[in-house]
This record gives structure tokens, sequence and C-alpha cells, in this order.
């Protein structure tokens, strides 16, 4: 009995000692904001800090989260602190405490956020102004440790990840949730996705989505990666590091190259008796169903032709929807058949989010680009009627010209002036064809995008939001004119709305406004915000998106802000354009640049003001502002302080992996 008393606590000593090596007990990172006020140990801000940081741990701990303020004017402090929704009472009060400690001796900032692997402790002089990513990086071996399938291994992460995002945030009161996954017969993942409790469940999915698609950039098919925001922290593993057991989740996919018990073969039988069953005394329900989509579908086309067609002015509802136009030509299905040879793969120019774009030759020898939309999405029915009628009131030089539609059968079809030099990206990341162009031509790119977004926000009869603005989108004729082109995801305003909010985010990760990311909060700063990003991609001929590859910085923005603040701004231009340009340009460009991607909207420029930048260079610039999802600085790791032998440098950035 001795003997077996002395082995199970030697087991629970070990075990104990193996946990306490997944717990890191130093901070992953304390971010100290360069971009507010700094303050004195003696001040009132400093004396309401430390009283604040010191009442932290004890009423924390009880819930997991505590959001407080105290002072006014210039000693107001905002303070808030979270543990993992796993953490036990102790663990959770001694992180804090340490958090707290960490984060009053390691800065002297208005506003700063320290991490644990079980807490996070952050403090402010404003409610609500942080907006920052940090993460891990793994050493470049770790880099090639990748998984052996990482197709079905990304289906079964973005799976798992989504599910328990989505009971975080509308089914648990902590706003905290785990699971696991089988990813084959050996291998388990492991996820854990929380968001703080002050924020509403919409706001947190937001957050989740964001930081998960941050997730799939960096981490995709490696073994672990995490993500660690101002509001939410995401993580997976392909071992258990949390606490608590969880039933593991299905993939939804037919198992094979197991052998097949009797009691799978009945399972089988019985279920597909089963189906059997249901489809012979559903064909009737299903046969009335799919006539009445079909009346359905004949009659939302006829109200589309109808709205397309009408004399009538365009009408517009207080969400800046459009319910008629101006009369337009359509062509008819046998017309554009020909023209692209039946939608032949030899006339394909490319393919986006809605469809295929063919090259065609109309009847009169006119060549043209015919955009053909998904058959069988609704989606793409309301993009046709949103692109037809916005771009049939619009005509400027810098927008793409809409020389027709057609609707017939399940066929949704624009059609476009032709664009020989297709689009912006082919020219940005080419480095063959960049060196072939003059600064000159760049130059006037960037102002014909300028002058077409001024078009879209002031001169025009409609007040409108792109929202999908990207060098793929921004099309070039024979001479090198820019055309902003795909209105399909576009919002009108009405006359006096500024800003609008949606549910459903839509456009592309590396050009969206933060604002719009997390918040859907979107208006004609958002525009601007993706215009500065395909300034200072042109400048470099470096993506945005994917930045965080090379060994400079973690994304495009934070490379050029690093820059700026060292006085090198000119190392961010690619050495072909510095041959041929004007070097007080190129700096203005760059500052321009980084005007429009400034974190808050309401520093960002109009598109008037870059139009007129852009026209002169006697105009006085302000100094630019942090951009958003910037912060970018390395900082090295001991090896021998963790346990995970992957881990072994720390980065400040909107991405991590193991």
């Amino acid at each position: 009995m001795g003997n077996f008393s002395f082995s199970a606590m030697l087991l629970l000593i070990l075990t104990m000692f193996i946990f306490s090596m997944e717990v890191s007990t130093n901070p992953l990172f304390t971010f100290c904001s360069d971009n507010s006020i700094n303050y004195t140990t003696n001040s009132t801000f400093g004396n309401n800090l430390k009283f604040v940081l010191d009442s932290l741990p004890s009423n924390t701990s009880s819930t997991g989260f505590y959001s407080t303020s105290i002072g006014d004017g210039a000693g107001h402090v905002y303070a808030r602190a979270l543990c993992r929704g796993d953490a036990l009472v102790t663990s959770c009060r001694e992180c804090i405490k340490n958090a707290s400690r960490d984060v009053l001796d390691g800065c002297r900032t208005g506003e700063a956020i320290v991490w644990y692997d079980n807490c996070q402790v952050q403090y402010s002089f404003q409610n609500s102004s942080l907006m920052v990513y940090t993460g891990k990086f793994p050493d470049s071996n770790d880099n090639e440790k990748n998984i052996s399938n990482p197709g079905r291994f990304n289906d079964v992460l973005a799976f798992l990840m989504n599910n328990i995002s989505r009971n975080a945030a509308y089914d648990s009161e902590l706003m905290f949730e785990t699971g696991e996954v089988k990813f084959n017969k050996k291998e388990r993942i492991y996820g854990l996705v929380q968001c703080t409790r002050d924020i509403s469940g919409d706001t947190c999915l937001n957050c989740l989505n964001s930081a998960l698609q941050d997730l799939n950039g960096c981490c995709g098919s490696r073994t672990g990666g995490s993500v660690l925001s101002r509001n939410c922290n995401v993580r997976f593993q392909m071992y258990k590091f949390y606490n608590g057991s969880d039933s593991p989740l299905i993939y939804p996919e037919f198992p094979t190259g197991d052998r097949w018990s009797m009691g799978m073969i009945m399972g089988v039988i019985c279920a597909a008796a089963l189906v059997v069953a249901l489809l012979i005394g559903s064909r009737f329900i299903y046969t009335r169903l799919k006539k009445r989509k079909q009346i359905d579908e004949e009659r939302s086309q006829t109200t589309l032709l109808y709205e397309l067609a009408s004399p009538k002015e365009v009408i517009i509802t207080q969400e800046g929807q459009l319910v008629a136009s101006q009369e337009f030509p359509f062509l008819d299905l046998p017309t554009i058949k020909a023209a692209t040879n039946d939608f032949s793969d030899s006339n394909k120019l490319g393919q986006g989010g809605f469809g295929t774009v063919y090259k065609g030759v109309l009847p009169n020898g006119k060549e043209v680009a015919i955009k053909r939309l998904s058959r069988k999405s609704w989606q793409g029915l309301e993009e046709l009627k949103n692109e037809v009628i916005l771009i049939a009131k619009l005509q400027h030089r810098n927008l793409v010209r809409l020389l027709g539609c057609g609707l017939e059968d399940d066929e949704k079809l624009l059609i476009f002036e032709l664009m020989p030099n297709k689009s912006l990206d082919f020219f940005i990341f080419d480095s063959e064809k960049r060196s072939k162009i003059e600064w000159k031509t760049w130059l006037d790119i960037i102002t014909g995008i300028s002058r077409g977004l001024v078009y879209l926000h002031e001169d025009s009869r409609l007040k409108i939001i792109h929202r999908d603005l990207k060098p793929s989108n921004v099309l070039l004729d024979q001479d090198m004119v820019a055309k902003i082109a795909d209105f399909g995801m576009a919002r009108i305003f009405c006359e006096n709305q500024n800003t609008a909010n949606t549910k459903r985010v839509v456009g592309t990760y590396g050009y969206m406004a933060p604002e719009y990311a997390m918040e859907g909060l979107f208006s004609m700063k958002s525009d601007v915000f993706s215009f500065g990003v395909i300034v200072l991609e042109i400048l470099s001929g470096q993506k945005n998106s994917g930045f965080y590859q090379t060994k400079h910085a973690q994304t495009l923005l934070a490379y050029a802000w690093g820059l700026w603040n060292d006085g090198k701004e000119l190392e961010l231009v690619d050495p072909c354009l510095l041959e041929s340009c004007s070097t007080l340009e190129i700096e203005r460009c760059i500052h321009l640049g980084l005007l429009c991607v400034q974190e808050d909207p309401t520093d960002r420029p109009t598109m008037s003001d870059v139009v007129v930048v852009l026209g002169s260079d006697t105009v006085t610039l302000p100094e630019p502002k942090r951009p958003a999802f910037c912060v970018g600085r390395m900082i090295p790791v001991d090896r021998s302080s963790t346990t995970d032998p992957s881990m072994n440098q720390m980065t400040m950035s909107n991405i991590s992996a193991r």
C-alpha cells in the first residue's frame, strides 16, 4: 500500500511538472505604445495607474475578466484584464499579478498591453484605443516542418476553428471555447479561441474571423500557431495545451481504408434504406419546390430586366439600394456566345470571385471583355444589378466603361471595353514588366486611380464606396491609363451619409481598412486606406499581404513606417524606379501613402486632398501617424527558456506560428 501511494504521488508530481512546462512564466510580449502620452511615476496618471493595476488580480480572478477606470482629465486611466477561460482562480490571480507588475515596470507610456499564456492586461489613457496584433514566429528551420497533407489539414483546421469561434461568440458566457478534431488515425488538432467580454457576439466573431485569416496566412499546414489581439486570441497545436476534456469533433468526410465491421455495414444499410425512403417520400415536395424556384427566378429576372430597361430615374432608398435605372443596351445570348467562341478557354482572360472574364469580338469587329457571372448564384444576380445600374450612371476617364449586358436563361453577363494591358497587378509584381515602365507612367497611374475615386466619392451624382479596391481591380488601357473596375461590392451612400455598418464584411484581406475588417464600419476613408496600400505596393514592387515572409518586417506598412522613422524612406523604393524618377516626387508619394493608411480614419486625407497633393509640390503635408496593424520589431528569445524546440523567436506582428 505504501509503495502504491509513493508511486501515485510520484506520478502526480511528474504530471504537474510536465504541465507546468507548457505554461510560460514569462510574458509572450509587452507592447508599450510610442504613439501616446508619457507619464512620471509620481504623477496623477502614474499613481492612478498603480492603484488600478494593484486592484486587478483580486477583482479578475473570481470571474476571469475585469474592466474598470479611475480618475478624470489627464489622470484618467482605463484598465482591463482577461484570464484564459480554463485558468484556475489561483493561476489567474498570479498571472494577472505578474502581468500588472511587468506592464508597470516595463512601460512609461499612456497605453500598453502585456500578454501571457494564461492572461492579458492592458491600460490606456483613453477608452478602447489600442488595435494591435502580436505573435510568435518560427525560425527558418521550423519553416521547413510542414504537414504532409496540407490541403486536408487546412480544411480540418478551418472546420475546427470556425466551429469553436461561433460557440465562443454566441453560446459561451465566458466567450471562450476549446475543441479538438481528428486529423488522421494517430493525430488530432487542438484549438482555442477567446474574446474579451465587453464586446458583442458579432464583434467577437468578426475579430476571430480576422485573426483566423491571419492564422491561415502564416501558419497553414504547420504544426501550430497563434494570433493575439486586443479583443480576441486564437491558437492551435498538434498537442493538447489547455485544461479540460473535449469530445473530438468529427470532420465530415467518409472514412476510407479502414476495415468495415458488421455494425458499420448494418449502419450503412440502414442509412441507405432511410435515404431511399426519404427520397421516395419527398419526391413530390422536391418537384414542387423546384418548379416554384424556377418561377421565382423567372420573376426575379423579369423584374431586373424591367429595372434595367426602364426609362425612370434612379431611386435610392435610405439603405443606399437602387430600385430602377435608365435605359441600357442588352445583347442576346447567341451574339455573346459567338463573340467568345462559346466561352472557349482560349478566350479566357481571368477569373474572380463571381465568375470568369472572356475576350470577345462583337459583330461590328469591336473587341470587348465579357464577364460571365456565376450561373446559379443569386449573389451573382445582385452583383449584375449593382454593376449595371452603377456603371450605367457613371462616366469618367478613370472608370471602366460598360458597353452592355445580357440576361437570358441562367446566364448573367456584363460586356466591358477591352483593356489590352490587363490589370495593374500584372505590372506591379513582375520585375521584368516593372523595369520597362518609367516613373512618369507610374505617377500617372497613381493620379488616375485617385481621380477615379474622387469622382466616385464627390463628383458623381451618386456617392459611391468601392469597398474592394486592389491592383487586380484597376485595369490599364492601351495607353496605360488606369481605370477602376469591378463594382459588384460597391455601396451607394445617401447625400448626407458618411459611414455605414455591415455584418457581412466583403473585400480582400491586405487592402481592407482596420475599422472595416474588425467592426464592419466603412466609409470613403476605407477606399483611401486601400489606395494608400496600392501606392506603397507600386513604389516597392512588394505585396502587402504575405510580406511577413520577408526578413524586413511583418507587413509592407510596417516596413515603410520603420524606414520613414529612420529617415531611410527611399530604401522602400524599387531601384529600377529611382533611375527615372524625381526624388522629391517619390518622397511625397511615400509620405502620401503613409497618410492614407493611418489607423484612425479621421486622420486620413480625402481623395480630393490626394489629387491636390499629386498635382503640386508646394502643399505642406502633416507628419503621418502609425499605420494600422503596424508593429514590427524582432526580439530574440532564449532557446533554453521554452519547452517547445520550434519556438525560437518572438515577434510583434499580426500573425504567429509554431
